[in-house]
């Protein structure tokens, strides 16, 4: 097994893992030898482990307490920890969502220790520069807590963000006070592909 994939031995075992962990999350993999979909589900687990951290298997037939204390219901079911809270759940043989899940965390751990590179960092900001100019007005309603990509991009702390012609305008503030002062229709002269106001 690989380094981040680790068979527990013991329920003394996982809690000094999650006192390690340092808050990064840890996935448990609650499974049963005679559950069909368990060993397919298993093959998945382990190919994603070794493309991400901090996964971890948690065999729910050797530990019935660990499995009661997270309410395993049915198998295979697993578990997202983050400093020994549950964060999420997949219950179930479902592939893509458990994919998903691992991918979601994987990104959120990668940026929370700063393994941002620099060339991840411009080509993030390229893709938002081709995104803001794709359209005269192009508008974000929301974005990620744990990932604030565009807010630092725009340097502005809030949603929505508006820009128009490829620039930042600002958020429903600013907006509306354009819109009182009859300054937003004139924003858009000269824009082709925006009918009249």
């Amino acid at each position: 097994m690989g380094s981040n994939l680790l068979e527990l031995t013991s329920e003394d075992e996982l809690k000094n893992l999650i006192d390690q962990s340092k808050g990064s999350i840890i996935i448990l993999n609650f499974w049963a030898t005679w559950v069909q979909p368990c060993s397919q589900m298993n093959e998945v687990f382990t190919e994603l482990a070794s493309k991400n951290a901090s996964l971890n298997f948690v065999d729910a037939e050797k530990f019935p307490e660990l499995s009661e204390s997270f309410e395993i219901a049915a198998v295979p079911t697993f578990i997202f920890l983050k400093k020994g809270k549950i964060a999420e759940r997949v219950d179930g043989a479902n592939a893509p969502e458990l994919t998903n899940r691992v991918a979601k965390y994987s990104k959120v751990s990668s940026f929370a220790t700063g393994a941002k590179d620099e060339t991840q960092k411009i080509d993030l900001n390229t893709r938002l520069k081709t995104l803001v100019n794709s359209h005269p007005v192009v508008a974000f309603i929301k974005g990620t807590p744990s990932q604030p990509r565009l807010k630092e991009y725009s340097k502005w702390p809030t949603y929505p963000q508006v820009y128009i012609k490829g620039e930042f305008v600002g958020g429903l503030d600013i907006i509306k006070e354009l819109v009182a002062n009859d300054e937003f229709k004139g924003m858009f002269q000269g824009s082709s592909g925006v009918s009249d106001m």
